[in-house]
């Protein structure tokens, strides 16, 4: 199951999306299809155009608010600062820092940075991998390398999705102050499951962009980073519709 979801879940990604549809009606407008023509052409100007600053800015803009962000002036005490997983580049050739995605890298820092102004808090590193390397584990070791107490440390390396993150961690938060930390699009999704589980959590957004500041003769140029962007937008509304569909299912479900 947990295969199928993300297989299909990649597929409606915008480039894997609007790229086969385009192959698709191609492949009918070479048999004469004025109408297939019509629509691979539309795939394709909608994929270059959410590829574009201008667009990617204009999705995003409302769905990171800076109130997501860590504010440590409102919370003068953190007991458990939870950083959940995200891309890895397994390389046993390599530190592990240098094996950790930007994302990934994006919200260790953050928190470590908290760990580092809460002495006190323990530092929760979460999510799985593959080839026998895991989110967790990288994030633990470049953790000790960047000054924090292992002893400080407590891995959560089994979670392959934000859902099992949630379960798993549940009963080691309960009735303690918690930092959430995860990216800014992710966040309302992982709070959600979070909730769900019966634990409040402070959020602690990172990895936010601003496509704004780019120069105006840069706003209309298609950009791989903007596709990104959209990509994990995109990311997040399949993933909230999965949601949905299976409370609808079992409310107990997630």
């Amino acid at each position: 199951m947990f295969v199928i979801k993300k297989l299909i879940g990649g597929l409606l990604m915008p480039l894997p999306l609007f790229g086969l549809f385009t192959c698709l009606m191609l492949l009918l407008a070479f048999k004469g299809r004025k109408s297939a023509l019509f629509l691979s052409t539309l795939s394709l100007v909608v994929l270059l155009a959410l590829s574009t600053p201008f667009i990617a800015n204009l999705i995003i803009h409302n769905n990171e608010p800076v109130s997501l962000a860590f504010n440590t002036l409102k919370h003068p005490k953190i007991d458990k600062i939870v950083v959940l997983g995200c891309d890895i580049n397994p390389n046993s050739a390599l530190s592990s820092n240098n094996q950790l995605g930007n994302c990934a890298l994006t919200r260790l820092v953050e928190g470590i940075k908290l760990a580092k102004h809460y002495p006190n808090a323990e530092l929760i590193v979460s999510g799985g991998g593959y080839q026998n390397t895991t989110n967790s584990g990288l994030m633990y070791q470049t953790a000790i390398s960047l000054g924090i107490n292992k002893s400080r440390i407590l891995q959560n390396p089994k979670a392959m999705d934000t859902a099992a993150e949630a379960k798993l961690l549940a009963p080691k938060l309960v009735d303690f102050k918690v930092a959430l930390v995860t990216s800014v699009l992710h966040m309302p999704r992982a709070k959600d499951l979070f909730n769900a589980q019966g634990i409040e959590v402070i959020t602690a957004a990172t990895d936010y962009h601003n496509f704004a500041v780019l120069p105006w003769h840069k706003q209309f140029i298609p950009n791989a980073q903007a596709l990104m962007v959209v990509t994990q937008y995109a990311h997040e509304v399949i993933g909230n519709a999965w949601i949905t569909v299976r409370r609808w299912a079992n409310p107990e479900a997630l």
